[in-house]
C-alpha cells in the first residue's frame, strides 16, 4: 500500500513539474513568434471563417518594409519596421482598440547597411514581450530592452559580431530571465543568453558543427529555439544550417547533436509526443526522438521526408496530424508517427507565413494575400478562400477573439 502511495506522489510530482514548465496561456497575449506555447495554437478564440474586408475592424498603415510577426500583450500591439534601404530600424506600438498609433521610434541609424535579399526583410526578426517589456532584435545591428509605456529604451547591445549575409531573421525568445537568439551567419555562426534585465551576456555558445563546407552561404539560419522539457531537464532546441543542437538553457551547454542537411533554415521546431519535428530549410524534414544525448543522427531519427515539406513556414501540429503550406502553394497534411503524407492539395500562389489554428479551424496566408481556411482532417476541406490587403510575410497574432494581420504595408485587427 506503502510503495502505491509512494508511486502515485512520484506520478503526480512529475504532471506538476512538467505542468510547470509550460507557458501560462492568457487570451490577451501573444508574446512571441507564433503565440504563447511556440506553436501557432489559439484554439479557444472565436474567429470569423472568411477573412476578408467586411470583418476588418480597423487598418493601419505601417512604413517601411518588415516581416516581423506582431506581438501582443493586453491594449498593446508591437512590431518592428525599417526602411527597404536599411537606412533605418523602428519600433513600433498600436492601441489595440483604436489601431492607433502609440509609438513609432527609429531605434537604430545605418550610414551603410550590409546586403539583405529581396526576400527578406532588415526587420524580420519577431519581436517578444512580457509584463513592461519588449525585446527587439535586428540581428547584429541591434538588440534591446524598451520599456512598453514610455518606449524608453532600458539596454541596448550592437557588439556581437555577425555577417547574415542576406539579412537577419531569427527571432529571440524568453525563458527563464534570459533573453535568447541565435547568430547564424557567413563567418560566424553561435547561440546567445542575455540577462533580460540588464542585457549582460549570461553565455555565449558558439555552434559546433561541422558544416562539411568553407562557403559560408550554407552555413547560416534563421531559425527560432524552443525550450522543452524533456525527462525532468529544459532543453533549448536550436536548429542552424545542416544540424541542429540542444542546449541546457541554465549553461548553454550541448546536450545534443542531430544533422539532417540544408541550409537557410527558418522554421521553429515542432515538439508533439516526445518528437521534435525539425525542417532544413531546403525542402525537407526529419522527425527526431527526444531524450538521447550526444550525437543523434544514427540513433534518433524517427523518420525523414521531403515530400511537400515547406522551406520557410513552420509546420502546425491539430489532432494528431501535421499541417505545412510551401513555398510553392501545395497544402498538407502528414502522420507526424510515420511521416506519411495523408492527402496534399495545390491551392496557387506561395507562402512564408506559418498557419495558425482557432476555433477549430487552420488558417493559411498567402504571399499574394490569399487567405485559406481549412477543416482539418484526414482529407482537404476547404471553408473559404479570401482575399485580403497586399499579401502576407508575417505570421499573425491571435488574442481573445481577435486575429492581428500584417499585411507588407498595413496591420489589420480581425474580429466577428
Amino acid at each position: 500500500m506503502r510503495n502505491a502511495i509512494a508511486m502515485l506522489l512520484i506520478a503526480v510530482s512529475s504532471v506538476l513539474s512538467a505542468a510547470e514548465q509550460q507557458p501560462v496561456q492568457h487570451p490577451d497575449q501573444w508574446p512571441e513568434f507564433r503565440g504563447p506555447q511556440g506553436d501557432g495554437h489559439a484554439a479557444d478564440a472565436d474567429l470569423p471563417i472568411s477573412i476578408d474586408q467586411s470583418v476588418v475592424k480597423w487598418k493601419t498603415a505601417i512604413h517601411g518594409k518588415g516581416w516581423s510577426s506582431p506581438v501582443v500583450w493586453g491594449d498593446q500591439i508591437w512590431l518592428t519596421t525599417a526602411t527597404e534601404d536599411g537606412k533605418e530600424m523602428s519600433v513600433i506600438c498600436v492601441d489595440r482598440a483604436s489601431g492607433d498609433i502609440v509609438h513609432d521610434k527609429v531605434l537604430v541609424t545605418n550610414e551603410s547597411p550590409a546586403f539583405c535579399h529581396a526576400m527578406n526583410s532588415y526587420a524580420t526578426p519577431t519581436p517578444v514581450i512580457e509584463s513592461g517589456h519588449v525585446y527587439v532584435h535586428f540581428g547584429s545591428y541591434l538588440t534591446a530592452c524598451l520599456d512598453t509605456r514610455s518606449a524608453d529604451v532600458i539596454w541596448q547591445r550592437q557588439d556581437l559580431e555577425c555577417d547574415h549575409h542576406r539579412g537577419p531573421a531569427s527571432s529571440p525568445i524568453l525563458y527563464d530571465g534570459k533573453l535568447i537568439v541565435a547568430y547564424d551567419g557567413f563567418d560566424v555562426q553561435y547561440v546567445v543568453a542575455f540577462d533580460s534585465e540588464t542585457g549582460k551576456t549570461i553565455w555565449k555558445q558558439s555552434r559546433q558543427i561541422d558544416y562539411g563546407t568553407d562557403n559560408g552561404d550554407q552555413m547560416k539560419a534563421y531559425c527560432t529555439g524552443h525550450v522543452v522539457d524533456v525527462d525532468g531537464q529544459p532543453q533549448l532546441i536550436y536548429p542552424s544550417a545542416v544540424a541542429t543542437e540542444a542546449f541546457d538553457p541554465a549553461t548553454g551547454e550541448r546536450l545534443w547533436i542531430v544533422y539532417h542537411g540544408g541550409m537557410n533554415a527558418s522554421a521553429r521546431p515542432l515538439i508533439d509526443d516526445g518528437l521534435v519535428f525539425l525542417t532544413n530549410g531546403m525542402g525537407s524534414m526529419v522527425a527526431v526522438r527526444l531524450g538521447g544525448k550526444g550525437d543523434l543522427t544514427g540513433s534518433g531519427i524517427e523518420w525523414s521526408g521531403r515530400k511537400s515539406v515547406a522551406k520557410k513556414s513552420s509546420p502546425l501540429m491539430v489532432d494528431g496530424l501535421m499541417y505545412m503550406n510551401s513555398d510553392d502553394g501545395v497544402i498538407s497534411a502528414r502522420d507526424p508517427k510515420t511521416g506519411d503524407v495523408v492527402w496534399q492539395k495545390r491551392a496557387g500562389g506561395s507562402f512564408a507565413a506559418s498557419p495558425i489554428y482557432a476555433a477549430g479551424r487552420i488558417y493559411m496566408f498567402s504571399i499574394e494575400g490569399e487567405i485559406l481556411t481549412l477543416r482539418p482532417g484526414d482529407s482537404y476541406d476547404e471553408l473559404a478562400k479570401t482575399q485580403l490587403g497586399d499579401g502576407f510575410m508575417a505570421s499573425p497574432a491571435v488574442v481573445d477573439d481577435q486575429m492581428i494581420l500584417r499585411s507588407k504595408s498595413d496591420l489589420y485587427l480581425i474580429s466577428k
